[in-house]
């Protein structure tokens, strides 16, 4: 019997909503992704709720919140407590992500699902991989292998391959076969024949114009405007595709000596750009080629400011600029702020270079035709001042005290109950009866605990002894549980700072503006007021697709070359699902799934797999051939009788029959072309043929793309010298077992 695979959709199918699916496989369950969207609201994941305390492993794909945004909340409230796995720019970057979602909230709300600390907590449990690298899981996952491979559309982004017993299983999703300027291309088309594939239908509806037209287009457009005396916004994610605009941007500034202002605006800018740096080896080949050679990085920016706050976007020189800010949904963060200001301005444009999250703002703007005014609130963090600071600090002392005085009264009580122990129970003891020193009314009270001559009892007890009080705080492993409050350093400005209160950026040389410094410490009172105006929109409004995802075309083709044993679809618009259903149930294999939420599919395979020892007998006769990285024999055998666990292959008890030849390898026509030229022989290629010398033609038939697995290929000319001779070399490009 097949591997048992089973995949529940918690969100992301038949819709754009946020990527969370749990995949059972023999019982062990994965939760792949863990997406929320800016909206951040609980009721999205009461099916992940259901099932966070089952997860065994969490695999993440990308950095954005799309698959990443409800892991902090996840591990503080729903009980997910299971390891997670992700390349080392998935982590990083995710961390970065999570700090800039949380900061730009908290400055704008009373914002409480998580913290910093919940976000450092998430994190703390991830265990980076690099791509290729196969992760053996122990315990109840003995047997699973898990590899990370290049996705393509997000740097570090993966698609996953888990193994089990032979068979895989592929998780693809948001990837891309383009090679850009900061990344290479997916691999996702170097697999073949998998037991199940699990891809989107996000893009099956969409086709992309070329990059060199795509990428004039959009460099026409801004300079139409900065030359134009107006701004140009770009509303961007923290740390996903926005790396792509900034190289793009970088590069054309330079090649083209402009000196217009860019603006890089996040909350973590400076540590994004300093991550970057140092990921040179994830990129793409012509980055990692440059800084051999030159040492030159190039994420090192020479026409970019990168700013942590809109003060210094003030401090820029008056004029025409660039802005790239986050959030991309324009629902939080330095974006909806300079949308808010630049949108009256007719000679402004905001460009889109992303869909934005369905039900947000950006989503709104972006529709046919767009608004002509929106609403929205504006909403600000202030300091309390004048009574409204002195009712709160009035309440604060107040809930000081009380905490104090029920301290207090808990040690009391602590103590009397140790000092009455069990003494009741002891036996009483004789008190000598000599005269003792009892204080008078003129003794000074000092002197009262000092006897002579014997003891006087105590009146709760019925057996004298020294004051004891027993000392009642708690362990734990690491020694006396302690309250941190008690170790408060108080400032002379009042601003109470503690050890244990997480500082952004702490490993990297970031620089947090006091107001910004203000939100994360908590250090001063405040409040948010907000204010719902009417944002009349003048300014220009544009979309150019910097997604960084293949199109329909490229999905369709990719998936009949991979050709699954079974096939489900998750994430895209209901029309595009059923879109690329059908075309792969007509196209690639006849068991495609594409399931709803909470619904799950099996997609065990249906292929009955043993494990078979092969016995030395049966080994000592075989003749291996090398291929690649791997060694290839036929061998002819029966299976014996069952030892132990394993069932085991042994000699045929009688002569093995003949078999064809079979020829092993993958031909590539324009590698044999070359060869031919290297041996003398002409060869040119003519209607997809390749024609060998004068009267010699080689073709393929079929492809490693057809259910078969199985390739044809056809040489056809008449018999000559010239005939045998290209025939060899053909051969010779073939393993023969």
């Amino acid at each position: 019997m097949g591997t048992s695979v089973q995949l529940c959709p918690l969100s992301g199918v038949h819709s754009e909503s946020p990527l969370c699916y749990l995949l059972s496989i023999d019982g062990f369950n994965f939760l792949v992704d863990c997406g929320w969207n800016d909206f951040f609201d609980p009721e999205q994941l009461q099916p992940l709720t259901r099932v966070a305390s089952t997860v065994d492993a969490v695999l993440i794909s990308h950095p954005d919140t799309n698959h990443i945004g409800a892991l902090p909340y996840a591990v503080k409230k729903l009980g997910l407590s299971a390891p997670v796995y992700s390349t080392e720019p998935v982590y990083r970057l995710g961390l970065l992500t999570m700090y800039d979602h949380y900061m730009s909230r908290k400055s704008v709300s009373d914002f409480d699902l998580f913290t910093l600390d919940d976000i450092d907590a998430a994190f703390q449990n991830v265990t980076r991989l690099t791509y290729s690298q196969n992760y053996h899981l122990s315990g109840k996952g003995e047997g699973i292998v898990i590899t990370p491979y290049l996705a393509g559309h997000l740097l570090g982004g993966t698609i996953w391959k888990i193994t089990k017993d032979g068979e895989d299983v592929i998780y693809a999703v948001d990837f891309n076969h383009r090679k850009e300027r900061h990344l290479n291309g997916t691999v996702l088309e170097s697999f073949v024949r998998p037991a199940v594939l699990i891809t989107d239908a996000y893009n099956a509806l969409n086709n992309q114009p070329s990059r060199r037209q795509r990428d004039q287009e959009f460099f026409d457009m801004i300079l139409k405007v900065l030359r134009g005396d107006g701004n140009v916004l770009l509303p961007v994610e923290t740390a996903g595709r926005v790396l792509e605009l900034i190289l793009c941007l970088d590069q054309h500034w330079a090649y083209h000596h402009l000196t217009y202002p860019i603006a890089f605006l996040t909350n973590v800018a400076t540590s994004t750009v300093d991550y970057v740096k140092s990921f040179l080896e994830w990129m793409s080949d012509s980055i990692a080629k440059s800084f051999e050679h030159t040492r030159d990085n190039a994420f090192q920016l020479k026409h970019f400011n990168v700013l942590l706050t809109k003060k210094e976007l003030e401090k820029l020189p008056p004029g025409p600029k660039v802005v790239l800010a986050s959030m991309a949904s324009l629902e939080e963060g330095f974006s909806r702020d300079i949308f808010v200001d630049w949108a009256t301005d007719a000679k402004n444009l905001i460009i889109f270079t992303e869909r934005g999250q369905f039900g947000t703002l950006a989503r709104m703007l972006q529709a046919e035709p767009p608004p002509k005014a929106v609403k929205v609130t504006v909403s600000k963090r202030v300091p309390l001042t004048g009574e409204e600071l002195r009712a709160y600090e009035e309440e604060q002392s107040r809930i000081r005290k009380e905490e104090a005085l029920k301290a207090n009264n808990a040690k009391e009580e602590d103590a009397k109950s140790s000092q009455v122990g069990g003494d009741a129970i002891s036996d009483p003891m004789v008190i000598d009866s000599a005269p003792c020193l009892i204080p008078s009314e003129g003794t000074t009270a000092r002197h009262r605990d000092v006897f002579c001559d014997g003891f006087t009892p105590s009146p709760t007890t019925v057996a004298p002894m020294f004051p004891f009080s027993e000392n009642t705080n708690e362990w734990d492993e690491f020694g006396e549980v302690i309250n941190p409050e008690d170790y408060i350093i108080k400032e002379e400005d009042g601003v109470e700072l503690t050890a244990s209160q997480p500082m952004l950026g702490a490993d990297s040389e970031d620089k947090v503006d006091e107001e910004t410094e203000d939100i994360l410490m908590d250090s001063r009172p405040s409040k948010v007021i907000s204010n719902e105006i009417t944002v009349y929109v003048k300014c220009s409004l544009q979309y150019v697709d910097f997604e960084g995802r293949s199109d329909g075309r490229s999905i369709k083709s990719i998936i009949g070359h991979v050709a699954p044993l079974k096939l489900v679809l998750v994430h895209g618009s209901a029309e595009a699902t059923e879109h690329l259903k059908q075309h792969c149930l007509k196209h690639v294999t006849s068991h495609v799934y594409a399931p709803q939420i909470e619904e799950t599919v099996d997609v065990t395979s249906d292929l009955s797999a043993y494990k078979v020892r092969l016995s030395e007998r049966l080994m000592s006769n075989v003749l291996f051939k090398k291929l690649g990285d791997y060694e290839l024999a036929w061998i002819d055998g029966e299976v014996g009788n069952k030892e132990e666990e394993m069932l085991p292959l042994i000699p045929l008890s009688t002569d093995p029959p003949p078999h064809k030849a079979v020829l092993v390898g993958d031909l590539r026509l324009a590698d044999f072309k070359q060869l031919l030229a290297s041996k003398g022989i002409q060869a040119e290629f003519v209607g997809g043929q390749l024609r060998c010398g004068d009267y010699i033609t080689v073709r393929k038939v079929g492809d490693s793309s057809q259910k078969s697995g199985v390739q044809q290929v056809v040489i056809e000319g008449p018999l000559s010298e010239e005939y045998y001779k290209i025939r060899e070399y053909l051969y010779s490009q073939f393993y023969a077992l």
